[in-house]
């Protein structure tokens, strides 16, 4: 029997800022001037950030798969990347967009391991950020990938303030502009403690059905292989499934799938056979056109 290799994993990059709103556009817009941008003197003059600013805009652009690595140092829009950032929402206008971000960042444990460990791998639905450290190594351990504890402690505080607002200044002044734009998505809280976060499962109203579409397809080419069908446990469950990243309860889930099912008009669908509720993939859907059409019908 084989076992299942371990995953590639990256951490840090981020330079320990969250990403910023207009980050990823820039990014787009320096990887379509340059593939070597961002190794430039005149990304730090064009971006009027300092050179770890600039590198982690790229990094962000990599780890939020809008972006994609060529080798020595060089960078390309993504297909998808392209597209949002360039024809569909180049400012997030629509919440859906933010949605769509955070389920590529998730999902690219090769950039962004704390994220994808975070989301499919943590057992409870709270933390403290030093038991998350402890946690998050021994499960890097696991997959041979060694890391200082100090990485560690600034991945999972870079983590926290991808989500979570950042606190007021002394003159009472937040600077919202500063805050990552998935605080939005109001994925994590923070207790009263100060020490302690959670996540907030259940529905989520601004989540778009199209957006919970491409999720799921996309977890279905990864995971339903030939029989293009997968339980509904795993679509809620699963390491990389859209009921884990977008922190679904088993209601807000089937609820879902139902819409999906009216959006693509039953080529995805949900059955119950003997108790057991399986999602099948009727017909092919092509994700990408889901998307568009989504898009199309905001403008």
């Amino acid at each position: 029997m084989s076992s299942t290799p371990p995953l590639k994993l990256g951490f840090s990059g981020h330079e320990t800022f969250p990403f910023r709103y207009g980050w990823l556009r820039k990014a787009i817009i320096g990887a379509e001037i340059d593939q070597n941008y961002f190794s430039q003197p005149m990304a730090l003059v064009a971006l009027g950030v300092g050179k770890n600013m600039v590198q982690s805009i790229r990094y962000w652009g990599a780890a939020t798969q809008v972006l994609e690595e060529s080798g020595r140092g060089q960078v390309l829009p993504t297909p998808s990347g392209q597209l949002l950032l360039s024809e569909w929402d180049s400012h997030f206008e629509e919440i859906g967009s933010l949605w769509l971000v955070h389920w590529w960042l998730v999902n690219n444990p090769a950039k962004a391991a704390a994220w994808y460990y975070t989301f499919f791998g943590y057992p409870r639905r709270d933390f403290t950020k030093a038991e998350l450290v402890e946690q998050l190594s021994d499960w890097a351990d696991r997959q041979g990938a060694k890391n200082k504890r100090s990485t560690l402690e600034r991945d999972i505080d870079c983590f926290v303030r991808t989500y979570l607002p950042g606190k007021t200044s002394k003159s009472g002044v937040l600077e919202e502009s500063f805050d990552c734009p998935l605080v939005e998505l109001g994925l994590l809280q923070q207790y009263e403690d100060g020490e302690r976060y959670g996540f907030v499962f259940g529905p989520k109203r601004s989540l778009p059905t199209a957006i919970f579409a491409y999720a799921l397809l996309e977890f279905l080419e990864k995971t339903a292989g030939e029989k293009q069908t997968v339980p509904l446990h795993d679509v809620l469950y699963a390491q990389g499934s859209p009921g884990q990243a977008f922190k679904l309860d088993e209601n807000a889930v089937i609820a879902e799938i139902e819409a999906v099912q009216e959006l693509t008009g039953g080529a995805i669908e949900m059955d119950d056979t003997a108790g057991l509720k399986q999602i099948y993939l009727r017909s092919a859907v092509d994700k990408v056109d889901v998307l568009q059409h989504f898009y199309r019908s905001q403008a």
